[in-house]
């Protein structure tokens, strides 16, 4: 047995003269290729060159996974056309060698492999997927404005065929290692106690890879065109080439430069240095920064208590119940919490295909009308209606018999904190934890401390968010804390706007177009025209003059998805598929912007104020709470791209 040690790699060979090229990035939890470690990575390529071994096995020494993929601060680094050339060249040429040694190669593939990383293993003659839930492989450079450049446009397409390599390339979406061995991305998938016999059997045996049929070597020969054709159409439904450029370039570098954007380095600069790769790569680090809240916490809730078996009280309970707790639900009766019941095993059904497994979640999702959960949960959620003496009443009963450290949280939307802790023996206990509709889709969750709360609290509540796979946004208690005191303003104006002839349609038409995923109008329609009213009189005031055609329909029983017809008629109901819709009409100029101003202007006097820490989060916290077009980078960075 002979070992090098590098910086981050360490290469082993042994006594059969099989090396095991070890990846495990110095001073990082993760694995992630900075020039560094490449720069390692080919000397290593170097050594073995000299003195070729039997075969090459590369790994992880990390437990957090494989490798994350490429070094994100390096993005932040390329302010010239040469920079852009200089990292696409150095990962393709990098894996270009390493898919010509003439030694077999095999990547052994355990927790997450995404980006550089895949590109990596894709280099490898042999792809071992470790059959582990944390086993996930992707290419999601699109998520950040750029492309898979370092072979990927290459070969995943003559792995998998045109077709699922471009929905993989085009959409950033990953897969577990059972699905990369039913699609051919991995050779082999293995559980963990055989995964070191199993990599040298695979690397030793020769075995040919599974071929392409007949069917996708003509969709990736011949008929490319017709493919790329396809491709461009499925994208241009969601995402215009003026907002996100990526996509686009990708299609057209598999399509006509067989995947090498050296080949074409005009779109590379297009691409590597645009606005909207920047504006995304910030908004990943936004993201980042969010998930780092809660982790100086080491709060781990185990039960959950959700009070209110509506649909936002319900589908937190669902949510909480699908990410591992056991959860307890309570109601006034049965006949409550029934369709809440009803929801979730629909939801859960569309997730989980094994049966046990589904058995496994509903039977932590607990009827409790009698509310004996509340005294066991380390997290308690109050979600019943928004009526500041029944949230009182219920936060007393509540906190008389919870144990002590458990977390006490409203699910507010509009009332402050201070508020309703009056009537507490610790007033300090109770935090806000503020879900979005739909729980299951939206990914942030607005933490909120009110003046004199517990600080121990906030960071447990942050942990929670984070330990069900949400981002939490730190938020000081105020009228609709953040994103709805944002989101208040724009749909009234949008309302306004229709109260003056303009079609809500054409309203729609207008923020769709400036890349919102849903026009203002359709919004209203989601989270109820009722919630849109309290929300009104609540931020704006009793005597705030409501739009007019708002009020129509609130007094006619129209109250959006939730009853069928809103704005639009809602074919399905509550399921919200079936959205009715006429065709818009012309968009007067300056309708986007006159829109927009007020959604602009509550969010800068919000930071001013410190409802959020900063502008940063201010932007994070409308990204993911609104869906606010990630392209522009937020409101705020929006609004200051615009003045500079």
């Amino acid at each position: 047995m002979s070992t090098r040690a590098y910086q981050h790699w360490q290469l082993e060979i042994d006594a059969e003269g099989i090396a095991s090229a070890t990846f495990d990035k110095a001073g990082e939890t993760a694995n992630s290729l900075s020039s560094a470690v490449m720069d390692e990575f080919g000397r290593i390529l170097d050594q073995l060159e000299e003195s070729p071994p039997r075969g090459l096995i590369i790994r992880s020494g990390k437990l957090a996974g494989f490798i994350a993929g490429a070094d994100i601060q390096e993005f932040t680094q390329l302010d010239t056309p040469e920079k852009g050339l200089k990292l696409v060249a150095r990962g393709w040429n990098l894996f270009n060698r390493l898919a010509a040694v003439r030694y077999p190669t095999l990547a052994m593939v355990r927790g997450h492999c995404l980006g550089g990383g895949l590109e990596l293993a894709l280099a490898c003659r042999y792809l071992l997927a470790v059959d582990e839930p944390a086993t996930k492989m992707g290419l999601p450079e699109v998520m950040l404005g750029i492309f898979p450049g370092w072979g990927g446009m290459l070969r995943l397409p003559q792995r998998v065929g045109a077709q699922a390599a471009l929905d993989m390339m085009l959409t950033g979406k990953t897969i577990d290692a059972k699905r990369a061995k039913r699609m051919g991305l991995a050779d082999e998938c293995v559980p963990s106690r055989v995964m070191e016999n199993a990599a040298t059997m695979l690397l030793l045996s020769n075995t040919a890879r599974r071929s392409l049929s007949l069917l996708q070597r003509l969709l990736g020969g011949p008929f490319k065109g017709l493919v790329a054709s396809g491709a461009r159409k499925q994208v241009a439904i969601r995402a215009r080439p003026e907002h996100y450029p990526a996509p686009y370039a990708i299609i057209d570098i598999w399509a006509k430069h067989q995947g090498n954007a050296l080949a074409a380095p005009q779109l590379v600069d297009a691409i590597v240095r645009s606005s909207t790769a920047r504006n995304l790569v910030r908004v990943f680090f936004m993201q980042e920064r969010l998930k780092g809240f809660g982790k100086e916490s080491d709060f781990q809730a185990r039960r959950v208590h959700v009070v209110g078996a509506g649909v936002m009280g319900g589908d937190i309970a669902a949510w909480c119940a699908l990410r591992g707790l056991t959860v307890t639900l309570q109601d006034q009766g049965m006949e409550r919490i029934a369709p809440a019941l009803k929801r979730a095993y629909a939801a859960y059904g569309k997730r989980i295909r094994d049966p046990l497994q589904l058995r496994d979640v509903m039977d932590r999702l607990i009827p409790d009308p009698e509310g004996h959960g509340a005294a066991q949960a380390d997290v308690v959620i109050e979600a019943i209606f928004e009526n500041i003496e029944a949230k009182q009443a219920l936060l007393k009963k509540l906190e008389a018999v919870m144990k002590p450290g458990a977390v006490l949280a409203t699910n507010t939307s509009s009332l402050k904190l201070e508020d309703l802790s009056t009537v507490l023996a610790n007033p300090a206990r109770l935090v806000g934890i503020h879900f979005f509709n739909p729980v299951s889709k939206m990914p942030l969750v607005e933490v909120v401390s009110a003046s004199g709360g517990d600080p121990e609290m906030a960071s447990r509540a942050a942990a929670f968010v984070r330990q069900i796979d949400r981002l939490p946004l730190p938020v000081r208690s105020a009228p609709g804390f953040l994103v709805n005191a944002v989101l208040a303003p724009y749909m009234l104006e949008a309302m306004r706007a229709v109260d003056e002839g303009i079609t809500p349609e054409t309203v729609d038409a207008a923020m769709l177009a400036f890349g919102m995923p849903m026009g203002p109008i359709e919004l209203v329609d989601m989270v109820g025209l009722d919630v849109a009213m309290a929300a009104g009189k609540g931020l704006g005031g009793a005597n705030i003059d409501l739009p007019q055609c708002l009020l129509e329909r609130f007094n006619a029983g129209h109250l959006g998805q939730k009853s069928g017809r809103g704005f639009y008629d809602h074919a399905s109901g509550s399921s919200g598929k079936g959205v009715v819709k006429a065709a818009a009409g012309p968009i007067p100029a300056g309708l986007a912007e006159r829109l927009l101003k007020p959604l602009l202007e509550r969010a800068q006097q919000l930071a001013d104020e410190g409802v959020v820490a900063d502008a940063d989060l201010a932007d994070a916290g409308v990204i993911f709470g609104t869906g606010f077009s990630p392209f522009t980078g937020g409101p705020l960075n929006y609004l200051k791209q615009k003045r500079d």
